[in-house]
């Protein structure tokens, strides 16, 4: 892949910043004397045939956006070429006040393993090139697929300098595991701020996200290659399962809540109709499959999980093992998504399977000597779900099975395990956090020592994982000198191989 030419006029609030930034071109254009183009541009859902493009138009971001009612036309433009010298594809859609002024453009009849660039034109502004590529065909097992996965990017914790890191590298796509936006302000040493408070309505909402796709190094990391989104607690409340929220216990309230925060997360997604939220439901999980190379199968952990177990009402946090935790009936996924899943992975699998879901899968006793004690709000607080996918992972022993996961703040490199059999059926990496601090360390030494199928573990960086799967899969732990510093570097923290048909965790050097 080539970098998107660096002779063109940048132009607009965000030129000053973006010079750094190959695939972010501001054109100094304007709508009614302001750039309605300020929160950059995406690609999503890549298939070997077709990808979906975005924008918003938002002349005023983060006052709800300053479009007005009025829907307005926008055009679109795909090209095989970075000058728009030979248009693939182009068209017409109609931008509405009911999705805040967003555009999902479902474009199809593409060529597989090709880069296409794109661009959005309204009234006589130009909106930042992107550049997308299309998934390989079915019957392609010889071209690797190379992916970042990225969580937790808590924006007045830190600034993204992971994504500016992310944009540089030839990319095929990127999964975001969740906690895209923080409803709450928390933390120490926090460099910059929220405006507003916790969101609860949707121009709330929709304030939240344009503030976080406001940053520069985000949207680079966007206009740079196809995203596949899906979504942790934060996005709503935290701690939520299905209709239930630690701060929101009333079904009704939090359920109105649930219902604004998925519109606003549909409106700023480079996600199809298919995803339009029908009120407070969402159906994001999906099948991506990447030539014979890779099935990723993109999961929700969030909207369908079986309430919390051994806690009060109110609780949080680790607790003591209670029956009721090991409950067969209990569900991470939910019935219908695990059906799903099961049907999935009951199919000819690729070379590679990866699981992308929210949070650490692999067990994490979190109690210091022989006493237990669990997270509730993670696959601990679900063992006998873990021990149904985990035997439908083993049913084919062709399957390599690689989990990708976020939530907890921490790189970790796992071995998964059946409670029955220590023999690893699949391998899981956690890539840290984007911004979001991490727990202390003598949590994670707990965790280490307690759990020796959890191989690896750092909190005290954040970043982001890095994944080429081919031959084998290697995957790399790539960690900001200091997530204070906009301009901070990025370097490899640790490297992990995976061998097909040998599922568990080897650290190499170098």
């Amino acid at each position: 892949m080539t970098a998107l030419s660096r002779r063109r006029l940048l132009g607009g609030a965000l030129a000053a910043t973006s010079l750094g930034h190959p695939f972010l071109h501001l054109h100094a254009q304007s709508w009614s004397d302001r750039d309605p183009f300020t929160l950059g541009v995406a690609s999503g859902c890549p298939r070997p045939d077709g990808v979906v493009l975005w924008t918003r138009l938002a002349p005023d971001a983060l006052n709800g956006g300053g479009m007005g009612d009025q829907a307005v036309e926008v055009r679109w433009e795909l090209a095989h070429d970075e000058r728009f010298a030979r248009i693939a594809r182009r068209g017409t859609v109609l931008a509405s006040a009911d999705e805040a002024h967003s555009v999902h453009v479902e474009v199809q009849g593409l060529q597989p393993a090709r880069s296409y660039w794109y661009r959005f034109l309204a009234g006589a502004a130009r909106s930042p090139v992107g550049r997308t590529r299309t998934a390989p065909a079915a019957g392609d097992g010889h071209t690797p697929v190379r992916f970042a996965f990225a969580s937790c990017q808590q924006y007045e914790q830190g600034y993204y300098a992971a994504y500016r890191d992310m944009a540089a590298q030839p990319l095929d796509l990127v999964v975001h595991l969740g906690e895209y936006i923080d409803e709450s302000a928390w933390g120490l040493h926090r460099v910059r701020r929220h405006t507003g408070g916790v969101p609860t309505r949707l121009g709330e909402f929709r304030d939240r996200y344009a503030l976080y796709k406001s940053d520069p190094d985000l949207q680079a990391a966007h206009a740079a290659c196809p995203w596949l989104v899906s979504w942790d607690d934060h996005e709503v409340a935290n701690d939520y399962t299905d209709d239930v929220s630690p701060v929101s216990p009333d079904a009704a309230q939090f359920l109105a809540i649930r219902a604004a925060a998925y519109q606003a997360w549909y409106e700023h997604m480079p996600v199809p109709a298919s995803m339009r939220p029908r009120g407070p439901m969402l159906t994001l999980y999906e099948r991506y499959r990447f030539g014979d190379t890779l099935d990723l199968l993109l999961l929700d952990g969030r909207q369908y999980r079986s309430h919390h177990a051994c806690l009060n009402a109110n609780g949080r946090g680790s607790a003591p093992d209670c029956p009721e935790r090991s409950a067969p009936e209990r569900s991470f996924f939910g019935a219908r998504q695990e059906a799903w899943l099961a049907r999935q992975l009951a199919q000819p699998p690729a070379r590679w399977t990866v699981l992308a879901q929210p949070t650490l899968m692999a067990q994490a006793d979190r109690q210091p000597g022989p006493e237990q004690a669990f997270w509730m709000d993670g696959w601990d607080g679900y063992p006998a779900a873990r021990e149904r996918l985990l035997d439908a992972l083993a049913a084919d022993p062709r399957r390599n099975a690689v989990v990708i996961s976020g939530d907890v703040h921490t790189f970790y490199a796992a071995e998964l395990q059946r409670a029955r059999d220590a023999r690893p059926v699949a391998t899981e990496f956690v890539g840290g956090s984007i911004t979001s601090q991490g727990p202390d360390a003598g949590r994670v030494a707990t965790i280490l020592a307690e759990n020796p199928q959890v191989r690896y573990g750092r909190a005290e960086r954040r970043g982001y994982g890095l994944a080429t799967l081919g031959a084998r899969c290697s995957v790399d732990f790539r960690a900001v000198d200091d997530p204070a510093d906009p301009a901070s570097g990025v370097t490899r923290l640790a490297r992990f191989a995976v061998e097909p048909g040998a599922p568990g965790v080897r650290q190499e050097s170098g």
